[in-house]
C-alpha cells in the first residue's frame, strides 16, 4: 500500500495519503483534537507520517524547520482565516450561508493540497527499509508532536490506526 504514498516530485503521494488516513476511523477527530488543543499543523502531522511510511526515514530538526517554514505562511495567511470563518457559520440557519460554507470548506481543502504539494515536493527521496517505515513514521509523529502530546489519547489513536492502515 505504502508505494501507492511515494511519489516525491509533485507532493500527489502526501496527498494520496493524507486522504486516505484522514478518513480512517477515528483519525479526523483524533488530528482535529490536537491541532485545537494544541495549535498542531494537520498538515505537519500527516507529513510526518508520511515522510516514515512512504520509506524517507525519520526527520531532522532542519527538515521538519523546513516544512513548518513552507507550511506556515499559507496556513496562517489563507487557511486559519478561512476555517475559522466556516466554524462561525457552523451554526447558522440560512440554508444559502451553509451553501457558501461549503464553499469555503472547499477552499479551505484546495489551500491545505497546495501546502500538501509543497511539503510533498521537498521530501528527500526514498531510500528506507519497508519494514522500518511504520516505526519511521510513528517516531516523525512523536517528534512534531513533543514528549507531551505524543503520549495523549489522540496520538494513540493515530499509533493505532496507523498499524490498521499499513496492514490493510
Amino acid at each position: 500500500m505504502t508505494e501507492a504514498f511515494g511519489e516525491a516530485s509533485d507532493g500527489g503521494g502526501l496527498w494520496r495519503f493524507s486522504v486516505a488516513f484522514y478518513a480512517r476511523p477515528g483519525i479526523s477527530g483524533a488530528l482535529i483534537a490536537l491541532q485545537d488543543r494544541a495549535g498542531v499543523d494537520v498538515n505537519l502531522m500527516l507529513y510526518a507520517l508520511w515522510h516514515g511510511v512512504s520509506g524517507r526515514g525519520r526527520l531532522s530538526n532542519e527538515e521538519l524547520a523546513t516544512a513548518d517554514r513552507l507550511a506556515r505562511p499559507l496556513r496562517v495567511e489563507v487557511v486559519e482565516p478561512l476555517r475559522a470563518l466556516r466554524r462561525k457559520l457552523r451554526p447558522h440557519p440560512d440554508a444559502d450561508v451553509q451553501t457558501l460554507r461549503e464553499g469555503i470548506k472547499a477552499i479551505e481543502l484546495a489551500a491545505e493540497k497546495v501546502i500538501q504539494n509543497r511539503l510533498g515536493g521537498m521530501a528527500r527521496p526514498i531510500a528506507g527499509d519497508p519494514a522500518a517505515r511504520a516505526a519511521a513514521a510513528l517516531a516523525n509523529l512523536r517528534f512534531y508532536l513533543g514528549p507531551e502530546l505524543a503520549c495523549s489519547a489522540e496520538a494513540a489513536t493515530v499509533a493505532q490506526a496507523l498499524e490498521a492502515f499499513l496492514a490493510a
